[in-house]
């Protein structure tokens, strides 16, 4: 079995997932991020190389979707900007994403005294600049291809024995029938921790079906990114507007045209 666009696509946006964590984790060290990346281009031309059957091919994209995560929430970088009574000074890189320990002088470190000529100037040699990537990604699918793409991927399996359902009571407009029965349906995916909530309807078979519906989405999103419902109608949007201004600059540039010869 050959390996599908839709499995292509998903490589592809594991392997920018890796790129984008690469830059925030390494920032401020160019050498470390050029290293990792010149790393990660060579273990994914081997990856693509050695994987010759689909499920191998997903096992390669889900391990660059862990490095990712790994990267975003369990690397810190630090960087030497200074030294101070013969003592070397570094920056730690911790950011909203970092998962933090048990350690509450490092959850909740204690205020800098900055009114000290010395506390300023490590102030001043903390401050590290931005690093710009200028890299540019690798260029989408046109729509004609994510529309084969998205034709052709592979849906996921919404299995029952993997749903958590419970019942609550509705809120908001819709009188008693709506606040005082069990009609908002809360779902959820066990293998992937997802939750979603219904409470479109009246009705608790329908609002139950719609959540299924609603569920089985978002595992499209994930199994399939770029290429769910939602996006492809985004996607269409697009291509709608890209060639209303193909069609609006073909036509100035004729008018231009006969304006010239009119005037010759």
């Amino acid at each position: 079995m050959s390996i599908t666009p839709a499995l292509k696509a998903a490589a592809r946006s594991a392997y920018r997932d890796v790129w984008r964590a690469s830059s925030v984790t390494f920032r401020g060290d160019d050498a470390v991020l050029q290293a990792f990346r010149q790393k990660m281009r060579l273990d994914a031309v081997n990856a693509a190389q050695e994987a010759k059957a689909p499920e191998s091919y997903e096992q390669y994209t889900k391990l660059f979707r862990e490095i990712g995560v790994v990267l975003r929430k369990n690397i810190v970088q630090g960087v030497k900007v200074g030294e101070s009574e013969g003592k070397d000074l570094y920056r730690v890189n911790i950011r909203k994403e970092t998962e933090l320990g048990d350690n509450d002088t490092v959850k909740s470190p204690p205020p800098v005294d900055t009114s000290s000529r010395s506390a300023r100037k490590r102030e001043k040699l903390g401050a590290v600049p931005p690093h710009s990537d200028t890299t540019q990604p690798p260029r989408p699918l046109n729509y004609s291809a994510l529309k084969r793409a998205h034709k052709e991927r592979k849906l996921p399996e919404l299995r029952e024995e993997d749903l958590e359902e419970s019942f609550v009571r509705g809120s908001g407009p819709g009188g008693q029938s709506i606040n005082k029965t069990e009609n908002n349906v809360q779902l959820l995916h066990k293998p992937t921790g997802l939750r979603v909530s219904c409470q479109e309807t009246r009705s608790l078979s329908l609002n139950r079906a719609r959540a299924r519906k609603l569920m089985l989405e978002k595992l499209d999103k994930i199994a399939n990114p770029g290429m769910s419902k939602e996006q492809m109608k985004a996607a269409k949007q697009r291509e709608r507007e890209r060639r209303r201004r193909k069609k609006a600059k073909k036509k100035a540039q004729l008018k231009t045209m006969e304006d010239g010869e009119d005037s010759d």
